[in-house]
């Protein structure tokens, strides 16, 4: 006997159709779904650090596609990072000239005699000079250090405690003083404010250092040396900070992923016996009909 066709005898053949579409598509969407967050829980250091890596790597294309002649992605590449950074050429690393970064000087002389950092940021270099990654030596360093560092905790991080609060804040507290300071010099207008000269720091250092340690952004130079080290600090706290938190968070979405798996099973497992159940049911009342009827059938007789 057809018990499944009994137990939707009340149910429109469409209805049965659609109903099962819905449901075998929706177990199958979720499954998939699960999985998909599954691997990136488990996985989540290796991801972020492919993404992390592309995201890193991709300004130095820029540069290397200018190189051989490959003028239009590199320009896309340079348009993309114009959303996440200033692109001044002071403050960024040229590649394949004789020099790794120029001051503004050298970069007016060859571009424009102005201080618009609209101006100046489109800047990307020239063969004698060499080519401007598509974005700041701060964002390098920065950047570059929280992806290396991040490598390194995946690999180390069974043997690396977790970075107290007051930690992380003094790691990144220099790239906050370093980045404010340069953020209110630069309204005075680039090349033209204390950050430019330094005067300060000539005056507490008594001037032993060369002239051009404090003066400008070139390499080599006070600003220069900040932005670098700040950056490294900066990407150091936020990784030994930051990834540890990461990981307890996506252990604890592990925990709630195999959950969801357990009880689906007990789910469908229960849902097996209660249609069992029902289909026995069934099976007794067409028995007791089936003997109603031969009991009417014997007495006509």
């Amino acid at each position: 006997m057809n018990f499944a066709g009994i137990f939707r005898l009340n149910m429109p053949a469409t209805r049965v159709v659609k109903y099962d579409f819905i449901r075998q598509n929706t177990n199958t969407f979720m499954k998939i779904f699960d999985q998909i967050a599954l691997f990136l829980t488990r996985h989540w250091v290796v991801v972020v650090s492919c993404l992390l890596g592309l995201f890193v790597l991709t300004p130095f294309l820029s540069p290397l596609l200018m190189s051989i002649g490959w003028v239009f992605p590199a320009k896309v590449i340079y348009w993309v990072y114009s959303f996440v950074c200033h692109q001044l050429p002071e403050r960024s690393y040229f590649l394949f000239g004789p020099k790794i970064s120029y001051s503004l000087l050298e970069i007016q002389s060859t571009w424009q005699n102005t201080t618009d950092a609209v101006i100046l940021r489109q800047f990307i270099g020239n063969p004698q000079m060499g080519w401007k990654m598509a974005w700041s030596d701060r964002m390098f360093s920065m950047y570059t250090s929280i992806w290396v560092f991040g490598i390194l905790w995946g690999i180390l991080k069974k043997k690396i405690e977790k970075l107290a609060w007051w930690g992380a804040f003094l790691l990144i507290l220099p790239m906050v003083i370093d980045g404010t300071t340069h953020l209110i010099s630069d309204f005075a207008g680039i090349g033209q404010g204390f950050r430019d000269s330094n005067t300060w720091l000539a005056i507490l250092s008594n001037h032993t250092l060369p002239s051009a340690f404090y003066a400008g952004d070139a390499w080599g130079s006070f600003n220069a040396w900040m932005r670098l080290i700040s950056g490294i600090l900066f990407g150091l706290g936020s990784v030994w900070f930051g990834f540890p938190l990461l990981q307890e968070w996506m252990s604890n979405s592990v925990k709630v992923i195999d959950d969801k798996y357990e009880y689906r099973k007990l789910l469908a497992r229960e849902n097996e016996r209660l249609l069992s159940l029902r289909l026995t049911r069934i099976q007794e009342q067409v028995n007791d009909v089936s003997k109603k009827t031969n009991l009417g059938e014997k007495r006509h007789e």
